[in-house]
């Protein structure tokens, strides 16, 4: 009997702790963990300076990797997306894939307050080159602007972090 891995991905505002909580449960778990800022920064260096950016080179990391992710969970293999699950869009990638290989799936929900997502994004972005993308607080105010929380509507298995 074929057994499907389960697919493990995230919500969660910018530098809530999502990539952090990601890399533990893929030791749990056994799991394979794919983390697009990696694959990203590999496949596109030095091109992803904006939010146009992100949306177009992301979008074509998806699209690549949606065939080898159903494969993957149809045989039994569980994997964790380092991916953002932050609004709905997003969010309906992971349920193309957990449905199209019948898997099982969880939906980590990192609820943190903006104050501290800053915080924490200054402290990760302190050994950056300057002008590096994605560590300002205005940058953080542009992205969180387009965060939806997951819903009970979109019928997800979720399991809620908060950390005041």
């Amino acid at each position: 009997m074929n057994r499907s891995g389960k697919l493990f991905f995230f919500c969660g505002k910018m530098a809530a702790g999502k990539s952090t909580l990601a890399k533990k449960i893929a030791q749990r778990e056994d799991a394979v963990l794919m983390v697009q800022d990696e694959l990203l920064t590999t496949l596109y260096p030095g091109e992803i300076s904006d939010i146009p950016d992100f949306i177009k080179y992301s979008s074509r990391l998806r699209d690549a990797l949606t065939p080898h992710i159903v494969s993957l969970l149809s045989k039994g293999i569980s994997v964790v997306l380092d991916f953002p699950g932050n609004t709905q869009n997003q969010r309906a990638w992971f349920r193309q894939l957990f449905e199209s290989a019948n898997a099982e799936h969880e939906l980590h929900y990192v609820d943190v307050p903006d104050e501290l997502c800053k915080r924490q994004l200054r402290e990760r972005s302190k050994d950056l080159p300057a002008g590096s993308a994605f560590t300002s607080d205005a940058e953080f105010d542009a992205i969180t602007a387009y965060f939806q929380p997951p819903s009970d509507n979109e019928n997800f298995n979720i399991i809620l972090h908060r950390r005041a």
